[in-house]
């Protein structure tokens, strides 16, 4: 079910609306909520209602088992066989058939020719958010982090709170499950601010992604070889734009969404795209999943503890499989390698200069502005192997770009505003957003009502004739 449909927003209502009927029946409340949560899921696909259920299952039994067990063995034991059956599952439904076409590839290279056959079986939205929550849960529990949760339905919940479920954010036990333990707490604030966020997620989605995806990025990156190298230019940003307003558009509304409930869900983006190099710029962007790699994938690799060309190593390892988490495709890997890549070059030259971090106050303003303008531009590149369908579009979209030709009749001037308003929203001051977030909050009702059926007025005149789904839900 997306966010931006009528049909999310019959469903959220009903949801709100019983939920907080339910107010003073905490458990009865957790079943709704839950039961809730289950109907988000089954109304894409139901059938893979049974692995959301068993995946939460056996980690609860397993946090709990290595919560209660004493011999450090068993503990490890219990611990493989969380992280065994996690990847297991994400293995069999994204990258089964990654696998057999590359080893079958690999066959042919060397000469023989098997028959091909893949897996039919469609991959689960929201596989790689909820079993990295779940996975995580356990993990903490090892590390003793946080005690087993007592509760089966508490935790049930926890996994398929429907506004993180499929695109997150990725929510630590310790920040949720303390927070479904104690009754819910509504205030008028929580409610103007939710249906702030609500309403401003939306915008950016729709008004400013979607437009970008439907009359610029999508058509260029389908054929480059149609357009100038402005036009690609201006795809590659439009596409820069796109997937921010999308993806922070998306967790805005779940964060809203959460805080309607009574529920707060941590920071997922503070203006990416601000970002003066590559480590500052994953200190911004997806949050949750790059803090989620840094404790349970780079710090248990060694981390930055072994020495330089170790911690470079651990640092291309850890976003290799980033990359590669977002899909099961070479591209991912590519733009995963890219950016780790740049965070060892990065790490190795701060070490030379300052010898670690560099001073808050370092260089001038300006050369501040050029740091930020490079970044950008190198996020960008990386975001044509991660747009591109193929390493064939990305080559053709590469060579495009390098032949400078000029020519604009692709680029009318309503595409070329919103493009604009996507990036100088995006480098305003965040005390202007905060302001006026304060101000419409602090507005009477009457106001915020005509300021969301204005909002209202800008979604239908500005969507397309199809719901475009969120970015992150093929992740």
């Amino acid at each position: 079910m997306l966010f931006n449909t009528l049909s999310y927003a019959k469903f959220f209502a009903v949801v709100f609306a019983v939920s907080w009927l339910l107010r003073t029946r905490h458990q009865a409340r957790l079943v709704f909520l839950l039961g809730a949560s289950y109907v988000f899921y089954a109304h894409w696909d139901w059938r893979f209602l049974p692995l959301l259920f068993v995946s939460s299952s056996v980690d609860w039994w397993l946090g709990l088992a290595i919560g209660r067990a004493r011999d450090p063995k068993r503990r490890k034991h219990l611990l493989a066989a969380t992280v065994a059956l996690n990847l297991g599952v994400l293995g069999i439904f994204k990258y089964f058939n990654f696998g057999i076409d590359n080893a079958q590839a690999l066959l042919e290279a060397l000469g023989f020719h098997p028959s091909r056959w893949a897996l039919s079986i469609a991959l689960p939205v929201g596989i790689s958010f909820f079993t990295f929550e779940s996975m995580s849960y356990v993990i903490d529990v090892y590390r003793r982090d946080i005690e087993p949760h007592e509760s089966y339905l508490e935790y049930l919940t926890f996994v398929a709170f429907f506004p993180h479920l499929v695109a997150g954010p990725i929510v630590r036990p310790r920040d949720l499950l303390p927070q479904l333990r104690r009754p819910a707490r509504f205030t008028n604030a929580d409610g103007s601010r939710g249906l702030f966020l609500i309403a401003s997620g939306l915008v950016k989605k729709v008004a400013i992604g979607d437009y970008l995806a439907l009359s610029l990025v999508d058509r260029v990156f389908d054929a480059p070889l149609q357009y100038s190298s402005l036009e690609c230019y201006a795809a590659v940003v439009g596409y820069a734009v796109q997937i921010y307003c999308d993806f922070s558009g998306y967790t805005d509304v779940a964060i809203g969404s959460a805080l309607l409930l009574g529920i707060r869900f941590p920071k997922n983006f503070d203006a990416p795209y601000k970002a003066r190099n590559i480590p500052d710029f994953w200190r911004r962007w997806h949050i949750s999943l790059s803090t989620w790699l840094r404790d349970y994938l780079y710090i248990p690799l060694g981390g930055s503890r072994r020495g330089a060309r170790r911690t470079h190593l651990n640092l291309m390892l850890t976003m290799l499989l980033g990359g590669l988490w977002h899909g099961a495709s070479w591209n991912f890997v590519v733009w995963g390698g890219l950016h780790g890549a740049a965070l060892a070059a990065t790490r190795a030259y701060q070490r030379w200069r300052w010898g670690g971090e560099p001073p808050a106050n370092a260089g001038s303003p300006l050369a501040h502005v050029a740091c930020v303008v490079a970044t950008f531009h190198a996020v960008c590149f990386a975001w044509i192997f991660f747009r591109a369908a193929t390493f064939g579009h990305a080559r053709l979209m590469l060579h495009q770009l390098t032949r400078f030709t000029g020519h604009h009749a692709n680029l009318p001037a309503e595409v070329l505003w919103v493009l604009g308003i996507g990036i100088v929203s995006h480098y305003m001051s965040e005390r202007w957003f905060e302001r006026l977030q304060v101000r419409v909050v602090q507005s009477p009702v009457l106001v915020q009502g005509v300021l969301l059926f204005g909002v209202a007025w800008i979604l239908r005149n500005m969507s397309g004739a199809e719901t475009v789904p969120f970015v992150y839900f093929q992740f």
